[in-house]
Order: C-alpha cells, then structure tokens, then sequence
C-alpha cells in the first residue's frame, strides 16, 4: 500500500494512471477509520481502478481548540485497517502546511441557506472549514468520483453544491447492531453510554414510523421528551427538514422527501444522526 505524504509526489503518481485510462474514486476523511469508513471505500473499489482515501484532521473545521487536540490520530493504526481492503489503496495523509501552505486560511462561501439549520446553526463556521479543505483535496486527487456518508447528510448536501465536475456520491449509514451510527466519537462512550445512546436510532425510527399519524410538532416534542428523560441524554436540537434545501418544516408534503435530523449529547459526548422519512 502506498502512504503519500507529498501532494506533488500523489499528483504525479494519479497522472500516470490516469494516462492508462485508470478511473480515480477518492474518499476524504479525518483519520480514527471505522466501519462507516470502509464502507466508502468498498464501494469506491467497486465502481472504480484506484481509490484513495485522505487522512488529514482538518484544524479548519473544529469549533473547540480541545475537540481538535484530543481528536484521535493513529496513522498506522488506520493504514492496518486499509489493509484489509485492499493494498491498492492509495493513501494521502498531508500535514496542514501541504494543503493550505504557509498560512491557514478559510474560504467564504454562500451555501443558499443549506448551512442555516441543525449543525450550521450549532457549530458556527463548521461548514465554511469543511468546504474549503474538500475543495482543496478534491482539487489535488481530481477524482471522478468522491465519496461521503449519509450519516453526515447536511455536509453532503453542501458538498454537493459546490460548483465541481466530480461526482459526488452519497452512502447509507453504517450501523452498529444496537443501531447506532457509527462514529469515531463512539470510542469515547462507556458500554453502558452506548446502550444508552441506541436509543438515537429508536427514536428516529419511532419517528418515521408515526409521521402520517401524527402532527409533527406533537410527535417531536414527544421523541425529545422521550430522550430527555434519559439522565445522560440532552437533546440539542431534533429537526425534520426537506432533503433539498434542508429547511425545517412543521407540515409534511409528500410530494418532497424529508429527513428528521438529531444532535444528542450522551454523557458529554456530541452524537448525530438522521433518518430518511418517506
């Protein structure tokens, strides 16, 4: 497998298979890889001749200075994990100074109010941060298609908008058996904090099975009572929105798709998820 820590040395080596006729599927993450992680892998191997996958904590999108210290970083734990993929995976794994130079910086862009609700409104500037290092990774690895996860859905839907002629290629939630979405934060929970928090995912699953019976401020307010009756669940916020514009509604148009989207501390631990309503 090949560790590539110099974007020229990568770029020279994807032009080469590119001169072959190599297709190039790219999966961008932060390190602390996971199953959900393998995932986007597995399905770039599948529709694509080379994957590479990113490793790069990105300090321009963390709201906390000790969220972004404490994050986890185990390059060779992550690189074993790839393994066992594939040893063709192509891995680049960059220090800030190979992605922004000699300056860290932050582009400003207008995502037309797809930043607005859920984690916009709550991690301020988190969005502007995580469009800028794709761009900025996208621009190197130049990919045909790239890869994200649904579970961060809003993130999706804002890369989507960026005005790129790369394919940009949404993936189911991965789960744990219990249901909850897999997280590199889910490290940080006790066994007991983890059963605990499967009952994210009941809940959202209670919520879509109720929502053509229900008023949907009613059955909100009763899913986050629900949660908060629990002594190490705080609901931050619970939002169904339309997947388009990812604007929050109280009425349902079945015309449209809508999501129920969650944040839930468990035990101090930030947790999102969403689910898919009709």
């Amino acid at each position: 497998m090949k560790i590539f820590h110099n974007k020229l040395e990568l770029i020279e080596h994807l032009n080469q298979l590119r001169k072959l006729g190599l297709s190039i599927g790219f999966v961008p993450t932060m390190g602390a890889l996971h199953k959900g992680h393998l995932s986007l892998l597995k399905k770039s191997s599948s529709n694509n001749k080379v994957s590479v996958v990113s490793i790069f904590i990105n300090p321009t999108q963390f709201n906390s200075s000790s969220d972004l210290s404490t994050y986890p970083n185990n390059l060779k734990e992550d690189c074993s994990l790839l393994k066992n993929i594939s040893e063709e995976i192509l891995v680049f794994a960059p220090n800030s100074k190979e992605i922004y130079g000699n300056k860290m910086y932050v582009k400003s862009y207008d995502f037309k109010g797809l930043d607005k609700f859920m984690e916009g409104e709550f991690r301020n500037n988190h969005f502007q941060g995580v469009a800028t290092v794709v761009e900025l990774l996208l621009d190197i690895v130049k990919p045909d298609r790239a890869y994200f996860g649904e579970k961060d859905f809003q993130q999706l839907q804002i890369i989507k908008s960026l005005k790129t002629n790369i394919k940009i290629i949404g993936c189911e939630t991965q789960r744990e058996k219990s249901g909850l979405a897999l997280s590199s934060r889910n490290n940080k929970l006790s066994l007991k904090s983890k059963k605990v928090a499967s009952n994210i995912f009941k809940s959202l699953t209670f919520l879509k099975s109720n929502i053509s019976n229900y008023n949907i401020k009613d059955l909100t307010n009763a899913v986050s009572d629900n949660i908060n009756s629990f002594d190490q669940m705080n609901l931050e916020y619970l939002i169904i929105a339309d997947e388009d514009k990812l604007v929050p509604t109280d009425s349902i148009n079945f015309k449209k798709k809508y999501r129920a989207f969650i944040s839930v501390f468990v035990d101090g631990i930030r947790l999102i998820d969403n689910i898919a309503l009709n």
